[in-house]
């Protein structure tokens, strides 16, 4: 089941051609350096740190970082994914035949347990369009209530992909809304990577300000999070040509690290069960994602980290950021501060300058008892 728009190639062009088309209807995200966390990066890790991981007993990495943080989790339903929700339906108005009135008739539908739940039905109630949204029994309380919030029409279902398309394909039946996917569709690709546009031009703004004996100075890299793969994916493609290196950063915990191994195998894997505290990150990648991922010359490179390293980078972000963020959004400074592998690369390929990388908080949608479930101490009785 699915329903695709391949109107728009997936170049940097349409990236910038979708910016101009939501900038009316997203935040302007700012981006924040940190200290701490810089001089953090910037620190071997200790022996005692790797021991017990593959690198023990190796010499640590000595890389010269620079953090620069998007924060999209003071973006509107706090995460990134308005950007591709108001894309996806801006353009949906822009091809029927009948415009926003056809649209309106028959409404938009999509299956979602989260962020992309609540980014549709806002872009929907900023046009009066129905939206119908497909959540799991087991979504997220305060995930639900926040797409309620935005008048849409809930469906539950099972939490099987099966279930889910299941009940997605009767409202269709039912109601003739049109599908707009979380992740696996062009224009919501396209509208997600609208944020490595503004990251890559803020970054070099701070540090035209910073280093002005260093004309031109930008990013030399950005890291995203990545579960289906749309940001990633549309944060490549907005990159691509640019000379900003582009890396996704998954959890390892139970298999949820499909794009690093599917990538490194050769073909996609369709199917994750885990239960990472990164549940934004629980999903495979989609079928368009995967080509553009699975490419060298759009992402260099993925790399996974441990729930202890999520855990650690995500109370680094609330304690010395004061960021209140979701797990999901802290793989990518888990990976620069605890993957091994990342930071041997940046100390190679970063040399004496070293570099300045990007990293993408994605989201904050989250809750004081989680966050206090995931730090409460482990009774070992």
């Amino acid at each position: 089941m699915g329903s695709t728009s391949t109107e728009l190639p997936l170049t940097r062009a349409s990236v910038l051609a979708a910016h101009g088309l939501i900038k009316p209807h997203i935040h302007l995200t700012p981006v924040q350096t940190n200290t701490t966390l810089s001089t953090l990066a910037s620190t071997p890790q200790s022996p005692e740190t790797l021991k017990g991981t593959r690198w023990e007993d190796q010499e640590p990495a000595r890389p010269k970082i620079k953090l620069f943080f998007k924060c999209e989790h003071f973006q509107r339903i706090g995460a990134f994914k308005v950007r591709g929700a108001f894309h996806a339906v801006k353009r949906l108005i822009e091809r029927d035949p009948e415009g926003l009135e056809g649209v309106r008739r028959r409404g938009v539908v999509t299956h979602s347990s989260g962020n992309h739940a609540q980014a549709l039905a806002l872009a929907a109630r900023t046009f009066s369009i129905p939206a119908y949204i497909v959540m799991p029994s087991i979504s997220t309380p305060s995930k639900i209530a926040g797409t309620r919030a935005q008048k849409a029409f809930i469906h539950f279902s099972g939490s099987t992909s099966q279930e889910r398309e299941a009940v997605v394909d009767k409202v269709i039946q039912d109601t003739g809304a049109t599908l707009i996917p979380p992740y696996d569709y062009v224009d919501v690709i396209l509208g997600q990577g609208t944020m490595g546009v503004e990251f890559a031009e803020q970054a070099e703004a701070l540090l035209g300000k910073e280093e002005k004996d260093k004309k031109g100075k930008r990013l030399d890299a950005v890291i995203t999070p990545c579960g289906g793969g749309g940001m990633l994916a549309g944060n490549a493609v907005a990159l691509h040509g640019t000379g900003i290196h582009v890396f996704g950063a998954e959890p390892s915990f139970q298999g949820a690290d499909d794009a690093c191994r599917g990538v490194a195998a050769g073909e996609r894997i369709t199917t994750v069960k885990t239960l990472t505290i990164a549940d934004g990150l629980r999903t495979p990648l989609g079928e368009h994602n995967y080509k553009i991922i699975s490419d060298p010359e759009y992402v260099q490179g993925l790399y996974a980290v441990t729930e202890e390293n999520i855990k650690d980078g995500m109370k680094l972000v609330l304690e010395r950021m004061k960021c209140f963020v979701e797990p999901s959004a802290v793989v990518g400074l888990a990976t620069v501060l605890y993957n091994e592998d990342f930071r041997k690369m940046v100390e190679r390929e970063g040399g004496h300058e070293g570099w300045n990388i990007g990293v993408v908080f994605s989201g904050g949608n989250t809750t004081i008892e989680a966050i206090t479930k995931i730090f409460a101490p482990v009774n070992e009785e």
